[in-house]
């Protein structure tokens, strides 16, 4: 059976999450009927697998599932059948590729990015509603780039992993926290964008949140270490909404996509 890789764009406001569920709607349960179109595998039942299982409201722009077809498809043609069978739901698949057997969109990828997006203006937002966590007021951003410097590196992260995580360990890498002020006509965003191979649940909103706190003057800089230090769920800042972030890329030892339309190269 050919194996696909895809790379999906969502705006997750009219879904759960990621993963499919039985009695609401899922970003996974709708590529897979739109798969069912296509496939008999998939009308018999079959799964896809993803890159990371977003939660409610989480958008992404590079997330990376594949999935095992019982026909050889042209690449760009899957991907145009599929958005076809996608219409109307807010999903694209902006390319496909076919994969090694012994590639998977989970357990092959080496890293996970994300973007959380925050607005400061005191009037409504309008356009991005939905889209952007919205604060009244403007943040420190140097404050908040000193708080994130103590979350770099290896550490046990249990203060800002939901209690609910399934992971069986808290301790995670991260490589990259950088955020970034952006002056917009009514106001000021601000972009935070994590780099790690994994992350915990709620993991990356309890970081921004509690960041946000640091920009906002309630947290001084040095409490973030000490909030991690203490390794309790009750330490940790305030966990921001799910509207602001966006998982932009799944990283591969060999870029899925790099040989075009064609079979993708794989290597360990």
């Amino acid at each position: 059976m050919p194996r696909y890789a895809l790379k999906i764009e969502y705006d997750g406001r009219s879904f759960s999450g990621w993963q499919a569920q039985a009695e609401h709607p899922s970003v996974q349960a709708r590529i897979e009927a739109a798969l069912a179109q296509l496939d008999p595998g998939f009308a018999a039942g079959a799964r896809i697998a993803a890159a990371g299982r977003t939660d409610a409201g989480v958008h992404a722009t590079g997330q990376l599932a594949h999935a095992d077809l019982t026909r050889i498809w042209d690449p760009f043609k899957l991907a145009q059948a599929l958005n076809w069978h996608l219409k109307p739901a807010p999903i694209a698949i902006t390319a496909a590729a076919e994969v090694p057997e012994d590639f998977h969109a989970r357990f092959s990828a080496i890293g996970r990015r994300y973007l959380f997006r925050l607005i400061a203006r005191r009037a409504p937002v309008v356009h991005e509603r939905g889209l952007v966590w919205q604060v009244q007021n403007p943040l420190n951003v140097e404050a908040m780039r000193q708080g994130a410097a103590h979350l770099i590196g290896t550490h046990d992260f249990t203060t800002f992993r939901s209690t609910m995580c399934q992971a069986a360990s808290p301790v995670k890498s991260i490589d990259c926290i950088e955020i970034t002020e952006i002056a917009l006509a009514s106001g000021t965003e601000y972009q935070f964008r994590l780099a790690a191979r994994s992350f915990l649940h709620n993991q990356v909103r309890s970081i921004v949140g509690t960041l946000e706190r640091v920009g906002a003057g309630s947290w001084q800089p040095d409490q973030v270490k000490t909030a991690l230090e203490a390794r309790d769920r009750a330490a940790c800042g305030p966990v921001c909404p799910p509207q602001g972030l966006y998982l932009t890329e799944a990283v591969y030892p060999t870029n899925p996509f790099a040989a075009g339309e064609g079979r993708a190269v794989w290597s360990d």
